[in-house]
Order: C-alpha cells, then sequence, then structure tokens
C-alpha cells in the first residue's frame, strides 16, 4: 500500500482510508474488527470517524462506531501504527449530543466533543481533527463563543 504525506505534517497515510460509519448500527462490533483487521494487514493505516457515527444518526446508538475502534485499538495494542482521524458535528437540533441542549461549534461543545470521543477511542490523542460540517449561521464579524 502506497503511502502520502497528510498535508504539511510528516504523518504518512495510506492512498486508502477506512471509513467506519455503520460499525454499530448496520455492522457488528465483530463486522467492524473484521474490517480493520483486514484492512491493517493490507497496509491501510487511516482510520476515518466521528462523534456523529454511526448513520443513520440515533440518540441510542451516538458514539458506537468510535467505541467499536476504541475496543479493537485496545485489544490490539497498535495506536502508534494507526493514523486516526475523527469530526466533530456542527451546529445540530439533536439535543443528545450535548446532553440536552442543541449543538454547536463553540469551544465548549468543541472540547466537550474531543474528550467524549477520545475516551470511546481509548486514546489520548487524535492525527487529524474536522468540522464534520460548517457553522452555517455566524453573522460576519460576530464572536461565534
Amino acid at each position: 500500500m502506497h503511502k502520502r504525506r497528510l498535508g504539511r505534517t510528516d504523518l504518512l497515510v495510506s492512498q486508502i482510508c477506512l471509513g467506519s460509519m455503520t460499525w454499530g448500527q448496520q455492522n457488528t462490533e465483530a463486522d467492524g474488527h473484521a474490517q480493520m483487521d483486514l484492512a491493517f494487514s493490507r497496509g491501510v493505516n487511516f482510520i476515518d470517524t466521528a462523534e456523529l457515527y454511526p448513520i443513520s444518526p440515533k440518540a441510542e446508538t451516538q458514539g458506537w462506531t468510535e467505541k467499536i475502534i476504541g475496543s479493537w485499538l485496545k485489544a490490539k495494542r497498535n495506536r502508534d501504527q494507526v493514523i486516526l482521524a475523527s469530526k466533530v458535528v456542527g451546529r445540530t437540533a439533536n439535543a443528545w449530543f450535548r446532553g440536552g441542549r442543541p449543538s454547536k461549534l463553540v469551544r465548549a461543545d468543541i472540547f466537550d466533543a474531543v474528550e467524549k470521543s477520545l475516551t470511546r477511542l481509548n486514546t489520548d490523542y487524535f492525527d487529524l481533527y474536522q468540522i464534520h460540517w460548517p457553522e452555517r449561521d455566524v453573522p460576519w464579524g460576530a464572536n461565534p463563543n
């Protein structure tokens, strides 16, 4: 598997990134582990997830995909060999992301998302952390905090 530099970083990522958005709803934990095992054995070192997953988003399954990846990382003890990308949700009326209130892309919500995702993933860092969709309701010149 060919590797490429991720942006301007020193991280070398496989040309293929393993997506995980169905693990925990359409696929079981065992399915997710098997897919990661196969991908890793073929040279894939880049895994993408999000606090939103699995799809379709539901309060009762939110975060399960990260838990599946976290249990795999814990069992394999290979975190240093995996490039892990995750994402924070943007503004949403789904109040279950932030304990009963709508989620926004403000400092407190991003920090909350990071801490919860790191816990579910059994790790203390991300290699890449992204915004799943932009905050569309910030007027020009406004402070989003």
